[in-house]
């Protein structure tokens, strides 16, 4: 299928980008050497690399023809690949869309190639970091009534959890902002947009300033630890497991973790219960 000398082929780094390399390596028929974002690319040793101008219309096609040689949650997996943002993640879809193409069956429980058995890996991580960023994100309203957060989570995950987000939280604004990759999140009651921001204007802690925060936050922090507090069981600790489920590295952007700036005291006005079996004389 693929008959012309191998090439190297550079993108812009966009997912449509990359769809769209794979349409030039079948249209032209020249299997890759390598394909490389254009802002990270490295020169071969003979022939300069092939710099391939997005196109949305190809890109788009490709999408949809994937369909013919797997089902939906097969080429789900595919985008999920690209945004785990291994160093070979181009390389490694080419190889599952080209195995798709030449095989009459369905691949995706051929897990005796190697590709497959790589996608279907990196599918699972993306899936557990997504159901994580889910449950560990931990808003902080602003004073102009913005809720904020900050994440940083291993893979570029912010496109998984954005319905997730916009659905919860219809009825207020917010910015979840990914610290690592210098790009965000903002939902404004009515769309979910991408917000870019330059590496020299994004913030570099992981806390808001005081000055920015609402007056009560504070006290829903305070309130969220005590909560925490208080349906924890001290004796059925288990902090090998609880790490396991709570990795270490996310404990920066919780409140429950952050060091007790005061003790919750429970209330101490409550009248005591009465006996019924006492006698008032």
């Amino acid at each position: 299928m693929l008959s012309g000398a191998p090439r190297d082929y550079t993108y812009d780094g966009t997912f449509e980008g990359l769809l769209t390399v794979l349409f030039t390596i079948y249209e032209g028929k020249a299997a890759p050497n390598s394909i490389q974002p254009e802002a990270t690319v490295q020169g071969g040793l003979f022939a300069p690399a092939a710099p391939i101008e997005t196109s949305e219309a190809l890109a788009a096609r490709v999408w949809d023809g994937l369909l013919k040689t797997m089902d939906a949650e097969a080429r789900t997996r595919l985008f999920h690949v690209f945004l785990s943002e291994q160093p070979d993640r181009e390389l490694l879809i080419f190889r599952y869309v080209d195995l798709a193409l030449r095989t009459p069956v369905d691949i995706s429980t051929n897990y005796a190639d190697a590709s497959v058995r790589r996608v279907q890996h990196l599918a699972q991580q993306m899936f557990r970091e997504k159901h994580r960023m889910e449950a560990f994100v931990r808003f902080e309203k602003t004073t102009d009534d913005l809720f904020h957060a900050t994440i940083e989570p291993d893979f570029d995950v912010l496109p998984l959890i954005a319905a997730h987000f916009t659905k919860r939280y219809a009825d207020q604004r917010w910015l979840i902002y990914d610290r690592r990759r210098h790009y965000g999140l903002y939902y404004d009651l009515t769309r979910t947009d991408v917000v870019q921001f330059e590496a020299t204007q994004a913030p570099k802690s992981t806390q808001l300033s005081a000055t920015v925060l609402d007056e009560r936050e504070p006290l829903f922090k305070l309130l969220w630890q005590a909560y925490f507090d208080h349906v924890n069981i001290p004796e059925r600790k288990n902090l090998k497991l609880h790490r396991r489920h709570m990795p270490l590295r996310y404990w920066k952007y919780l409140s429950e973790k952050q060091p007790r700036e005061m003790r919750f005291e429970p209330i101490k006005n409550k009248r005591p219960p009465v006996d019924p079996n006492l006698r008032l004389e």
